[in-house]
């Protein structure tokens, strides 16, 4: 197992091993679900809330959009727990799709109400440490590269 971080920064020293490479394409092969596919679909294009109260509007519980919204968000958070545990390697998990940049990124404004709400302050806390990951991998990448990114994708 991986420290993910170190002294603050990303740890990306370890190299990708082969059973990481096939723990990629598992997750891979679950995003292929026609419903995660189907949530995944309608948030990109329709997830946008700006507030909590923009949320509980777009997602009412029993709607079939607050139930897209938990299957992305909670795919995502399941994902990017087996990096900050250590068991996917960060940088290849992060080389091989930003979606999960896109899902902080529309969701982080409203991300502390909604903690405070439930009383769960961990909430999502696995998808907010790989986005901050991400972040930092983006940055690295070129000019604007980060600013552009979450430009194209803010509610």
């Amino acid at each position: 197992m991986i420290a993910p971080k170190q002294d603050g920064k990303v740890n990306w020293s370890r190299v990708a091993t082969y059973e990481d490479a096939n723990l990629l394409l598992r997750l891979y092969e679950m995003r292929r679900e026609d419903k995660l596919r189907k949530a995944r679909a309608w948030f990109v294009a329709e997830c946008k809330p700006m507030s909590k109260a923009d949320w509980e509007q777009l997602c009412p519980p029993g709607s079939d959009n607050n139930a897209y919204y938990r299957m992305v968000t909670t795919y995502w958070e399941m994902a990017c727990s087996m990096v900050t545990s250590g068991v996917l390697h960060p940088e290849m998990f992060i080389q091989n799709s930003l979606e999960h940049l896109l899902v902080w990124v529309r969701i982080r404004g409203i991300v502390p109400e909604i903690r405070q709400s439930l009383n769960a302050p961990h909430q999502l806390k696995n998808l907010e440490a790989v986005a901050a990951m991400a972040r930092e991998w983006l940055s690295k990448q070129g000019d604007g590269a980060l600013e552009s990114f979450e430009a194209r994708f803010k509610p």
